[in-house]
């Protein structure tokens, strides 16, 4: 199992760029970034610094979206970043949320999503690609490699993730719900004609390591109110008649709405509908050990890589319990002398 950390772009930069840093000391193999750019900082300009500031990450947004920037904008970003330091990018890519939403805008079809992760992939990796009724190609691109993960939860979203993305990026580290999910995926990939276990496998969710449960349940409810929201729009198109797992969908009864001026935030104050038990489902929370075990379970369904959120007040010593304990628990060992 590999392993990302998930940052805000909060001002300073500088505060991004460190915690950066030390992810990949404490040795994570990737970096990534929100991209909602009202509300945060723009996300590629730091990932520039992150990399200029590191030797062995992956950068990436976690995720961008087909709406806020022209595709062959989003496109030669990543190329420029990977002639800048090698093919060290990824991009994560979702219909939109945040990005979308707090500009009174709405997330893009899954038509408009799949046309993006064609063109993105296709210009990022220095190829050319038909747009519409023109052919483009980014002539001084050469040898840049760019995969692109697709974050799902709906039905439509799954088959068009196994049809066409490199990797699956599911928010959410239930260890049930990620089970219902992959088979979904691989399902749609292997009817496609494609290997399905080509797809990478990304779940992720806030993790926070130590002793104070009732602590990290506080400082990581957001997160089930930012699935909720999700939830809440597939709900709305499919109903709960199987599209999403019942125990998915049950949660989100008692939701009155939404409000992103405190999206992501751990003192978000409208996420009291968001009980414990799914805080706990949601979320890698405990000591090392627990963290260790819901990783294990995680990785024996076929997870390939886990990102934590790290967006807590207990950053730097979450990092380094990673790099000490849990993340060598999880990798494969192999003996010097056999």
């Amino acid at each position: 199992m590999d392993f990302g950390a998930v940052f805000q772009t909060n001002p300073p930069a500088s505060r991004t760029v460190q915690l950066a840093q030390l992810a990949e000391v404490h040795g994570f193999d990737s970096v990534w970034t929100f991209d909602s750019h009202v509300l945060w900082q723009e996300p590629y300009v730091i990932h520039s610094a992150i990399l200029a500031a590191t030797r062995r990450v992956t950068v990436g947004p976690f995720v961008t979206n087909p709406a806020t920037r022209d595709w062959s904008v989003t496109a030669s970003a990543f190329a420029t970043l990977n002639e800048m330091y090698g093919n060290r990018t990824i991009c994560g890519i979702g219909r939109g949320d945040s990005a979308v939403r707090v500009g009174g805008g709405e997330p893009t079809t899954l038509a408009t999503l799949r046309q993006a992760v064609h063109v993105i992939r296709e210009l990022g990796s220095s190829r050319a690609v038909d747009v519409g009724d023109v052919t483009l190609r980014l002539p001084w691109s050469q040898g840049s490699e760019l995969p692109v993960w697709v974050a799902a939860y709906g039905p439509k979203a799954l088959q068009l993730t196994g049809e066409v993305g490199d990797g699956f990026i599911l928010q959410l580290a239930d260890p049930e719900i990620t089970a219902w999910m992959i088979e979904r995926v691989r399902t749609a990939a292997s009817d496609a004609g494609r290997d399905p276990m080509s797809i990478t496998i990304c779940v992720a969710g806030p993790a926070y390591v130590g002793d104070d449960i009732a602590h990290q349940r506080d400082q990581s409810r957001w997160f089930g109110g930012m699935v909720g929201n999700h939830v809440a729009d597939i709900v709305s198109r499919y109903g709960q008649s199987g599209a999403i797992p019942a125990d998915l969908a049950d949660y989100i009864a008692q939701r009155e709405g939404y409000d992103y001026n405190s999206h992501g935030k751990a003192d978000n104050d409208h996420v009291d509908f968001v009980p414990d038990a799914i805080v706990d489902r949601f979320c890698v929370l405990g000591t090392a050990d627990d963290h260790i075990e819901k990783l294990t379970r995680l990785r024996e369904l076929g997870v390939d890589h886990f990102a934590a959120y790290v967006m807590h007040d207990d950053k730097e010593e979450t990092l380094r319990q990673y790099g000490e304990r849990i993340i060598p628990a999880l990798r494969e060992h192999a003996s010097a002398r056999s």
